[in-house]
C-alpha cells in the first residue's frame, strides 16, 4: 500500500472539525430547558464540556466524548492530540479522569495495519501519562480516519466547576497559547517549520491534568477548555451561561509564536471563518481590527488550554501556580465584568 498524508485523507482535522455553533443550536433547539433527573448536575441545558452525574454527597461521574480527523500526518502524533484532547473535558469541569473507551474509525482500503496501531499506541500512550486504561471500546470502516475517546471521571459535587460560574470582577486565565487552527492550515500546505511543529505538538499533547487541581480551590469560580469554537466563542458560552460581560486585551493574549505572521499571510481555517458567522453577534471588537487578526481569535484550537475565572484578588498567585505546573504560557488575559452577557475586546 502506498504512502498516504493522513491530513489528505480527510476534509478537516482537529477541533476544526465541529459543527458550527449555530449549526450545534439548531441541532438542539428543540431539547427540554431540564432533565427529570435530580442526579444530572450537567447535561445538555447549558454549553458545557462534559456531563456531570451525582452519585452521592462525595461522588460525581464526568462522563464525555471527544474524536476528530487527522491534524498531522504522523500517526502516533495524531493519536497522542486526540486523546489529550479528549481527557481535557473531565479536566475542564474539575474532575480526573478514571478510564477511556477508544472510538476508531478507519479507510481500511488506504491505510495500512501498521498505521492504525500508531494511532492507538499514541492514545494508549497519553492515557498513560493520565494514569488511566483504556478499557475497550469500538471501532468502523470509515470513509475519513477517525479515533478519539469516551472518558470518564470522578471528582467530589464540591469540585464540580461548569462554565456557567464566572462572576463580575473575575479575572480570567488562559493556561496555554493560541494559534492550533493556524498552524494546522499552515501545515496542510506544507510551510509549517520544524520548529513551529514542535511547538503545537507540545502544546496540544500536554494533559489540562491542571484543572483537576484549580477545582479544589474556592476562588476558583469557572472553567471551560478552549477548543473548536476558538478564544471567543468558549469565552461567549462563559459569559452567557454566567450572565456577565467578558473584556479581553489582545496585547496579553499568548498566541504562538508564529501565529502572527501566518494568519496575516492567510492561513486562516474555514473553522475560523464560520466560528465567527456563528457568533458574531455576541462579540464587540475593535473597528479597525484586521480580518486575520479577528481569525485568531476565532482560531479553532484542538486539544487547547483552560479558560479559568477566578477572584482578581487571587489571580496572579492562581496564574503563577499555573505556570509553576508546566504551563509556560498561562497568560491573565481579560476580567468578567457586570454588564449585558457579552465579549469586549480591546
Amino acid at each position: 500500500m502506498t504512502s498516504v498524508r493522513l491530513t489528505d485523507l480527510a476534509h478537516g482535522g482537529g477541533c476544526g472539525c465541529k459543527l458550527a455553533p449555530s449549526v450545534l443550536q439548531q441541532l438542539l433547539a428543540n431539547k427540554p430547558a431540564a432533565m427529570p433527573f435530580a442526579g444530572l448536575l450537567v447535561g445538555t441545558e447549558s454549553s458545557d464540556d462534559a456531563a456531570v452525574w451525582q452519585v452521592d454527597e462525595r461522588t460525581c461521574v464526568i462522563a464525555t466524548t471527544d474524536f476528530f480527523m487527522p491534524v498531522v500526518d504522523d500517526p502516533y502524533d495524531f493519536g497522542r492530540i486526540a486523546a489529550a484532547n479528549a481527557l481535557s473535558d473531565v479536566y475542564a469541569m474539575g474532575g480526573k479522569p478514571i478510564m477511556a473507551l477508544a472510538i476508531l474509525g478507519m479507510p481500511l482500503d488506504k491505510m495500512d495495519v501498521e498505521t492504525v496501531r500508531a494511532i492507538l499506541a499514541g492514545g494508549e500512550a497519553i492515557c498513560a501519562r493520565a494514569g488511566i486504561p483504556i478499557a475497550g471500546g469500538h471501532s468502523i470502516d470509515s470513509a475519513e480516519p477517525i479515533y478519539g475517546l469516551a472518558a470518564v471521571g470522578l471528582c467530589a459535587p464540591a469540585d464540580v466547576r461548569r462554565n456557567s460560574g464566572a462572576q463580575a470582577g473575575d479575572a480570567l486565565i488562559l493556561t496555554k497559547g493560541i494559534g492550533v487552527g493556524i498552524y494546522s492550515a499552515a501545515f496542510k500546505k506544507q510551510v509549517l517549520s520544524a520548529d513551529a511543529y514542535e511547538e503545537m505538538l507540545a502544546s496540544t499533547t500536554l494533559l489540562n491534568r491542571i484543572g483537576h487541581e484549580l477545582a479544589k480551590d474556592a476562588d476558583v469560580h469557572a472553567i471551560t477548555d478552549v477548543t473548536g469554537f476558538g478564544l471567543l466563542g468558549h469565552g461567549l458560552e462563559m459569559a452567557r451561561g454566567s450572565g456577565v460581560r467578558i473584556r479581553i486585551e489582545q496585547t496579553r493574549i499568548p498566541f504562538f509564536t508564529q501565529a502572527e505572521p501566518l494568519a496575516e499571510a492567510g492561513y486562516i481555517t474555514g473553522a475560523s471563518k464560520r466560528n465567527w458567522n456563528s457568533y458574531s453577534d455576541g462579540v464587540a471588537l475593535p473597528a479597525d481590527l484586521p480580518d486575520w487578526r479577528r481569525a485568531l481569535l476565532t482560531d479553532p484550537q484542538t486539544s487547547g488550554g483552560l479558560l479559568v475565572a477566578c477572584k482578581p484578588e487571587r489571580a496572579e498567585a492562581i496564574r503563577a501556580m499555573i505556570e509553576a505546573a508546566g504551563y509556560p504560557r498561562a497568560s491573565i488575559i481579560g476580567a468578567a465584568t457586570a454588564g449585558a452577557s457579552g465579549i469586549e475586546v480591546i
